[in-house]
C-alpha cells in the first residue's frame, strides 16, 4: 500500500463530499486507502458517508475524543508507506498527491511536508510554512512585528514570511491541515500527543520530527482549498482560548521553567487583546464590504461547462435571466488562457456573485478561487451530483 489517507470529521457533511470527490480525482494510479474517523458528529454525517462513499473505511467513535487521539486511532491501522493527515474543509488538485509522493520518494531527508494553502477568500493562507512558535517569535506575532517587518528573519519567523510562497524551503511546522508524513517518521518520533484536544498538536508532532533527524519541507508546488475552522466555527474568543490551552500544553512540555512562565503571562495578555482587536477589525470589514458592495454591479457570473447551463439554470430559485446571470463557458480557452481571460472578464463585468461548477477540473478551481482574492465577491460551488449549491462567504 502506497498511501493512507486519514480525515477526522466532526460535523462536517456539507464539506466531505467535495474533500472525498477531489481525492477521487487525484488517485491516478496511486495504490490507496481512506480513513475517516467519525467523531461522533450529529449532522448525519456517518449515514452519508456509509450512502454515498462505501469505498472508504469509517470510523465511528460514540463520543468526541479530539483530533489527536482520533488521528492516532487511524495511524495504528494504516498500511501505507506514507501517510496524509488531511481536513475535511479541503479539496486537492489532480497532481498533489503523485507530487507529493514523487518529492518524498526523491528526498530522502524529509520525514513530513505541507504544502501551498489557499482560502476560500482566494488568499494564501500563511500558516502553510510556520516557524517554531519561541516566545520572542510569538511576542512578534502578537503585536503586529512580523506584519511591519514581513521580510526580516528575526521578526517574520511565525510565518517564515520572508521565504517566498512558491519556492520549496525546509521549515520547522507543519499544518495539521495537510500533512503527508512517512510512516517510518511516526514510528521514530511518535504519533500526535493525546494531551491535544484540538490545536497545537501539529506544532508538537512537527518539533517532534525534527528532533527525530528529518526534516519538514513547505512544498507549494501543488495547492489545495482549505475553507479553514469549519469544524470549530463557533465564535472568535472560544477559538482564542481554546488555542491558548494548546498552547500552555506545548510551552509546559518544550520550554523551561522560567520560559513557561514569561510565556503564559505573555500569551494571556495578548490573547484578550486579540479578542478586542477582532472585534473592531470585523466592524470595519463589514462597513467595507458593505461599501464596496454597493458600487458592483448586480449581474452574477456562472463558470461551467456549456452542457450544465441549463441545470445550472433550474438550480437557480427565479427566473434566470431577470436574475441577469452571465455564463464563462470554460471548454473554450487553453487553460493559460481561461484563468488570463477570466480574470479580465470579472474586471469588466465586476460582479457581485460567483457560481462555479464543481465538474471544473479542481487545480482550475483553486487557481479561479486564488485570482479573486482582493475581489468582495460571494461565491458558489455548484454541486452536479447533488444538483444543489454549496455556499460559503467570500470574506
Amino acid at each position: 500500500m502506497q498511501l493512507s489517507i486519514i480525515i477526522v470529521s466532526y460535523n462536517v457533511r456539507n464539506f466531505i463530499n467535495l474533500c472525498l470527490s477531489s481525492i477521487k480525482s487525484a488517485k491516478q494510479n496511486i495504490e490507496l486507502e481512506i480513513i475517516i474517523v467519525d467523531n461522533n458528529s450529529e449532522d448525519d454525517s456517518v449515514n452519508y458517508i456509509k450512502k454515498n462513499f462505501g469505498w472508504v473505511e469509517l470510523i465511528e467513535n460514540k463520543e468526541n475524543i479530539g483530533f489527536s487521539k482520533a488521528n492516532n486511532q487511524a495511524i495504528k491501522q494504516a498500511k501505507g508507506k506514507y501517510i496524509l493527515i488531511l481536513n475535511p474543509d479541503t479539496i486537492i488538485e489532480e497532481n498533489t498527491l503523485v507530487d507529493c509522493i514523487d518529492f518524498m520518494e526523491k528526498t530522502s531527508n524529509c520525514g513530513a511536508l505541507g504544502v501551498k494553502m489557499i482560502g476560500f477568500d482566494g488568499k494564501f493562507q500563511p500558516e502553510s510554512k510556520r516557524g517554531f512558535p519561541t516566545p520572542a517569535v510569538s511576542f512578534y506575532k502578537m503585536f503586529g512585528f512580523s506584519k511591519l517587518f514581513p521580510n526580516s528573519k528575526t521578526f517574520g519567523r511565525y510565518n517564515l514570511s520572508y521565504l517566498p510562497e512558491n519556492e520549496i524551503n525546509k521549515i520547522e511546522i507543519l499544518s495539521g491541515a495537510f500533512m503527508f508524513v512517512r510512516k517510518t517518521t511516526l514510528e521514530k518520533s511518535g504519533s500526535f500527543d493525546e494531551d491535544y484536544f484540538m490545536y497545537g498538536e501539529d506544532i508538537d508532532l512537527s518539533y517532534r520530527i525534527l528532533q527525530s533527524g528529518f526534516e519538514n519541507y513547505y512544498f507549494p508546488k501543488t495547492k489545495i482549498l482549505h475553507f479553514k475552522g469549519e469544524s470549530t466555527k463557533k465564535n472568535e474568543s472560544k477559538y482564542i482560548y481554546t488555542f491558548y490551552n494548546a498552547m500552555k500544553i506545548f510551552a509546559i512540555k518544550h520550554f523551561n521553567t522560567k520560559e513557561t512562565r514569561f510565556f503564559l503571562i505573555f500569551i494571556k495578555f495578548a490573547i484578550n487583546l486579540r479578542i478586542l482587536l477582532s472585534l473592531i477589525n470585523l466592524k470595519i470589514k463589514k462597513a467595507f464590504r458593505r461599501q464596496k458592495k454597493e458600487n458592483m454591479n448586480q449581474k452574477s457570473l456562472i463558470i461551467s461547462e456549456k452542457m450544465e447551463l441549463v441545470e445550472i439554470k433550474e438550480a437557480i430559485n427565479g427566473d434566470f435571466e431577470k436574475q441577469n446571470y452571465l455564463h464563462f463557458s470554460i471548454s473554450n480557452f487553453e487553460e493559460f488562457n481561461q484563468i488570463e481571460t477570466l480574470k479580465r472578464e470579472i474586471i469588466r463585468i465586476n460582479p457581485k456573485k460567483i457560481i462555479i461548477s464543481f465538474s471544473v477540473q479542481k487545480k482550475m478551481l483553486i487557481d479561479i478561487i486564488h485570482s479573486l482574492s482582493e475581489e468582495y465577491i460571494d461565491i458558489k460551488l455548484y454541486i452536479p451530483s447533488e444538483k444543489k449549491f454549496f455556499s460559503t462567504k467570500n470574506k
